[in-house]
């Protein structure tokens, strides 16, 4: 006998649908919230061992190979598929556990269970994944009810409940008898298929058709003969039957379903278990007249809309063997459309009123109109339109074929005003009896003191939805002198501010300031306040050389602004002779004369003290500083001494910004110094506050390259227009030949520079050897030897290579020097080579053959010149 397990099996076979192809690995508690799509397993994929754990899992559910194959068909597996499972099954041949036989004294007393699908397959099946979008929500109410790829909702019997009264004992159901007592015992029966309980060393009992009150009162005469106790009016010993697992029924869902059939439930299956194996009506199938007919009667007429509007489901009505559901097509349905919370499709029936379909509907939405609705009926051989008023919402009667629109309320106010402006509320309000333009800007809690009172204006909307503009002087409305405006609906009050009525003005600082830029100008403001609020004057401002462009209100020509020269006290304190700024004036804060920064110049190498020197003066050359730092020393070779110079192009960092760098040495220093004074804490939160603001720092820097970016860009250009010329290279430093020896010979002279920022001075040790580079046949560095010339070094390099261009060699001597090779008369003179320096051989261009043409070319010319000399001469 098989397991009453297989209910739930058959509440599920209407899962033919596709849901989403998940592969399920999930505990068995959580079976009953998701369900796998079993019709897009592939069997070929899974292996001996999970078909094994297949049949097993089975097994123990109480299914055979038989009805777990029918299982899969109804839930949609293909038949290919069902075909190889059962090639499958058949190879391993493990049709001998699926099944299993309870005897009396051998029960756990095990809960009632119910088998599931997707119990059995899980973690077995895998999934194929399925690109199928997800079904379009249907048009008609409650079909996804029973139809719907996530559907949850399962109305599985509730197999834990305490044994009913009333329930119906039949073939296959497992009855338990206790004993207790005076005397104790226990059995445990199957009813067979002729209806008959076998219980131990009593015999057969005729329980099937009886209900468990029915039965009890049978067992308990039956069993009385053999125990004593139970009789009398004073028993000692009693009886009690309890329901073990139930059995399986047979229930016919024909008509409008989605998958008509016969179907095999649990005993404690209710209608919507079998409408929820089926599938569910069709789109054709009627949910609110679905009859449930027991032997040729009907027995009760099941209302889904019921369940789904009030949660009625009428689940103590179970269906028993071989009841037939019938699904006769739909009455009539009626459509919903617009403000309504559920725009579907609904099924009525004969003398329902609208009130009751808007309940099917979910009421009306918020901006829903409700005072009258359009109804399109077809009547006869058309269509007619009727409306329906609020107060014929319950006894107007809704028909088939009905459509019911519901309009939104208007985006229009039937008594708002608006006040906008220079008010403190601007907005909306009511427009009440006897509301005025006085009465409104109270409402508004008054104007703002930059309000524009010699006119406001009143935006007004006539019937015809034309607009008209009434101004008025409202300084006369609110001091009584002018009668008040009366408002009306939609009238919109607009008082504008005196600041909306003219432009913007302010001022502005350029120059030595902290923070140049531009400022909102006041009354009475100074030049004074304007430094202030640009914070402060810097280091190199000029407070005698100040000025002060101002625009001209009538500009003559060519005159474009008044040009005020203005002097201010170094403290900023108040002076007699302060100028009164102006709308729009422009102050410029210029440098002091002369003024610049510390420049420091670099000496490395072969002096006594070499490093960093500060240039004392701007006449300030180089034997100066070579004095300053102790001469030379004993090893210095003068003649290789070279100044690195920067050129125009050099990165140089400006002022503010190498201040900016020693305040934030300066901050660093002061924040880690855990012994501060408090003046040195204060001056540590200055620092804070001052370079926080680092942008205007760097704008100031990229304003004094600018001179130097637009050489760039003329250089390049340059170099661009002329492609066939060597590219041309930018340089931030290079080097300048100095003579060393004149300079400390002849200090003041001509060969003795003027330093400049940035420059370095380096004087190399003693120099031995000289450098070989270019088109030698071997490249090296040679050692220096007295009155030697430049051939006798060619030749330690093993000479001039064959592509070298003899006539332009030329040497680079230590200190940046270049002399070149001369040629007078054929005769070519080498330049000297000195220690240190470096000779280089250049290689001749590359050959260029003649082309056939330009050969052919040639020779023509050459033949006609023959020619024609040769006719000169006759």
């Amino acid at each position: 006998m098989h397991s009453p397990l297989i209910s739930l099996f058959r509440n599920l076979c209407a899962a033919i649908i596709l849901f989403s192809a998940l592969f399920l690995v999930i505990p068995y508690q959580a079976q009953a919230q998701s369900l796998s799509d079993i019709s897009s397993i592939n069997v070929e994929e899974l292996s001996d061992e999970q078909i094994k754990e297949l049949l097993r899992r089975a097994s123990e559910a109480g299914l055979s190979e038989a009805e777990l194959i029918q299982m899969a068909r109804l839930r949609g597996l293909s038949a290919y598929q069902i075909e190889k499972l059962q090639e499958r099954i058949e190879k391993i041949n493990f049709a001998g556990s699926m099944g299993r036989s309870t005897t009396a004294g051998a029960s756990k007393r095990e809960p009632r269970t119910q088998g599931d699908i997707n119990e059995i397959t899980q973690g077995i099946f895998k999934f194929q994944q399925s690109d199928a979008l997800e079904d379009e929500e249907s048009p008609y109410f409650g079909t996804d009810l029973f139809y719907n790829k996530n559907r949850k909702l399962t109305f599985e019997p509730n197999l834990n409940l305490a044994t009913p009264k009333s329930y119906i004992l039949g073939a296959g159901d497992m009855i338990y008898i206790d004993i207790y007592g005076q005397s104790e015992e226990y059995y445990e029966a199957n009813i067979n298929p002729d209806g008959f309980a076998i219980i131990d060393n009593i015999g057969p009992v005729s329980l099937s058709g009886k209900s468990i009150e029915e039965a009890t009162a049978i067992l308990k005469n039956r069993i009385s003969g053999f125990y004593e106790g139970m009789r009398g009016s004073n028993p000692n010993t009693f009886i009690q039957v309890t329901l073990g697992n139930v059995r399986t029924i047979k229930v016919h869902l024909v008509g409008e379903v989605r998958l008509p059939g016969t179907f095999t439930l649990s005993a404690f299956s209710s209608v919507f278990n079998a409408l929820y194996a089926a599938g569910g009506p069709n789109e054709n199938g009627t949910m609110r007249n679905i009859k449930l007919v027991r032997n040729g009667n009907v027995v009760s007429t099941i209302d889904i809309y019921d369940f789904l509007i009030n949660g009625k489901a009428n689940l103590n009505l179970q269906i028993q063997d071989q009841d037939i559901i019938l699904v006769e097509p739909f009455e009539g349905r009626a459509t919903m459309e617009g403000e309504v919370k559920r725009k579907k499709i609904f099924e009525v029936k004969n003398g329902e009123s609208f009130d009751q379909l808007l309940k099917y509907a979910g009421g009306f939405t918020d901006e829903a109109f409700q005072d009258r609705i359009t109804v399109t009926r077809v009547t006869g051989k058309q269509r007619a339109v009727s409306d329906i008023f609020k107060n014929q919402f319950e006894i107007f009667t809704v028909k088939g074929g009905d459509v019911y629109t519901i309009g939104k309320v208007l985006n229009r106010f039937s008594n708002r005003v608006q006040i906008k402006g220079a008010v403190f509320r601007e907005g909306n309000y009511a427009l009440t009896e006897g509301l005025t333009l006085k009465k409104l800007i109270e409402n508004a809690d008054g104007i703002k003191g930059e309000a524009f009172l010699e006119r406001a204006s009143i935006l007004r909307t006539k019937d015809d939805l034309s607009t008209e503009i009434i101004n008025v002087n409202l300084q006369n409305i609110l001091s009584g002198t002018a009668q008040d405006i009366l408002l009306e609906r939609e009238d919109v009050v607009r008082i504008s501010s005196i600041y909306d009525l003219k432009e913007e003005i302010y001022v502005q600082i350029t120059g030595e300031v902290k923070k140049p830029g531009t400022y909102p100008f006041s009354k009475q403001m100074t030049v004074e306040d304007l430094i202030i609020l640009a914070g402060g004057l810097r280091e190199a401002a000029s407070t005698e050389d100040i000025e002060i462009a101002r625009r001209i209100e009538n500009p003559e020509s060519g005159v474009f602004s008044t040009l005020i020269p203005i002097t201010i006290n170094q403290d900023l304190s108040l002076s007699n002779e302060t100028e009164v700024l102006a709308p729009f004036d422009n102050v410029i804060i210029r440098r002091k004369p002369n003024f610049t920064l510390e420049k420091m110049i670099f000496i490395e190498g072969q002096v006594n003290s070499p490093g960093a020197f500060a240039v004392q003066s701007a006449k300030e050359r180089i034997s100066d500083v070579i004095g300053r730092a102790g001469g030379l020393t004993a090893f210095a070779y003068p003649k290789g001494a070279t100044l690195i110079r920067r050129t125009e192009y050099y990165d140089t960092e400006s002022e503010q910004l190498r201040r900016q760098k020693n305040l934030i040495d300066l901050q660093q220093k002061l924040q880690f110094d855990p012994n501060n004074t408090e003046a040195q804490e204060l001056l540590l939160e200055r620092l804070f506050k001052d370079l926080g603001n680092r942008e205007a720092d760097q704008s100031s820097a990229a304003e004094s390259s600018a001179v130097s970016d637009v050489k760039k860009e003329t250089i390049a250009g340059i170099a661009e227009s002329k492609a066939d010329i060597s590219p041309i290279k930018i340089k931030q430093t290079e080097a300048v030949a100095i003579d060393l020896e004149k300079i400390i010979n002849n200090p003041g002279s001509d060969y003795d520079l003027i330093l400049e920022e940035g420059d370095i001075i380096s004087i190399p040790r003693q120099l031995q050897t000289i450098r070989m580079r270019g088109d030698v046949v071997y490249p090296t560095t040679v050692r220096y030897e007295n009155v030697k010339g430049l051939k006798h070094y060619i030749n330690k390099a093993g000479g001039f290579d064959s592509r070298a261009n003899r006539k332009r060699t030329y040497v680079v001597y230590a200190n940046g020097e270049v002399s070149r090779t001369r040629n007078f008369l054929g005769i070519r003179a080498y330049p000297n080579v000195e220690p240190g320096a470096e000779i280089f051989v250049p290689t001749k261009g590359p050959k260029v053959m003649l082309r056939p043409g330009e050969l052919i070319g040639l020779t023509t010319g050459i033949a006609t010149l023959a020619l024609i000399i040769s006719q000169l001469s006759q």
